[in-house]
C-alpha cells in the first residue's frame, strides 16, 4: 500500500479549479488531474492557508503518492475536508502517479513563519532523538528514499494538526516505529517540533 496524503494533494490542485470555472491548469505540463487539487493547494502546492493543507510543492513523489493511497484506502481520515477522501478515491493509478510527479518537480515555497529560536532549539534535540531517522530536510540528497516525508519547512498550523491527529488516533500510524515514538511526545514537545521545523 502506498501513501495517500501526497497523491491527494496533488489530484485538487488539478480538478477544484475546472469545478468551480477557474484556471483548470497549474503549470504547462500540468496533468488533467491537477484542477481537482488547486482551490486546496493552489498553482504553486503551497496552499492557501488552511489549517489542514501542507505544502506539497517539492515534496517526493513517493511521499505524495503515498498519502495519496492513504486518504484512499481510508488510512487517513478526512474529517475537516471531506473532499480530500472524495477526491482521492476518484483518481486512477496513473492520475496519482502523474501528481507525484507534477508537484514533487515544483520548487519548494519557504513561508518565513515566525518561530521562537529557543523552542526551535528544543524541538531540534526532540527531532535528532526521535524523528531524523525517518524525516530529513528537502534538500538532503536522500530526501527520496526516507521513510517519512520532509517535515522542515511545512506550514506550522498544519504540523500542530497531523501531529495531534496521530497523537489522538485519527491518524493511523503507517509504521510501528512511528507509534512509538508519537506515544513519547507531550504537547510541549509538539510545539517544539513545530517551531523547529518552521525554522529552516
Amino acid at each position: 500500500m502506498q501513501p495517500i496524503g501526497m497523491a491527494v494533494f496533488r489530484c485538487c490542485l488539478v480538478v477544484l479549479p475546472c469545478l468551480f470555472g477557474s484556471v483548470c491548469s497549474a503549470g504547462n505540463s500540468a496533468p488533467d488531474a491537477a484542477g481537482l487539487c488547486v482551490a486546496c493547494h493552489a498553482d504553486d502546492g503551497a496552499g492557501v492557508g488552511k489549517m489542514v493543507v501542507p505544502i506539497i510543492s517539492g515534496m517526493p513523489s513517493v511521499h505524495i503518492e503515498e498519502a495519496l493511497y492513504a486518504y484512499k484506502d481510508g488510512a487517513r481520515d478526512c474529517v475537516l475536508l471531506p473532499l480530500m477522501c472524495d477526491t482521492a478515491d476518484s483518481l486512477s493509478d496513473e492520475n496519482i502517479a502523474d501528481l507525484a510527479d507534477y508537484y514533487a518537480a515544483m520548487p519548494r515555497s519557504s513561508l518565513d513563519e515566525p518561530y521562537s529560536p529557543a523552542m526551535a532549539s528544543s524541538g531540534r534535540e526532540i527531532h535528532e532523538a526521535l524523528c531524523d531517522q525517518c524525516h530529513v530536510p528537502p534538500d538532503d540528497p536522500d530526501v527520496a528514499d526516507a521513510l517519512g516525508p520532509p517535515l522542515h519547512g511545512q506550514r506550522s498550523i498544519y504540523l500542530r494538526y497531523a501531529l495531534n491527529s496521530y497523537l489522538n488516533g485519527s491518524r493511523e500510524n503507517l509504521l510501528p516505529a512511528m507509534e512509538e515514538k508519537i506515544l513519547l511526545l507531550d504537547d510541549d514537545d509538539v510545539e517544539a517540533l513545530v517551531n523547529y521545523y518552521v525554522s529552516y
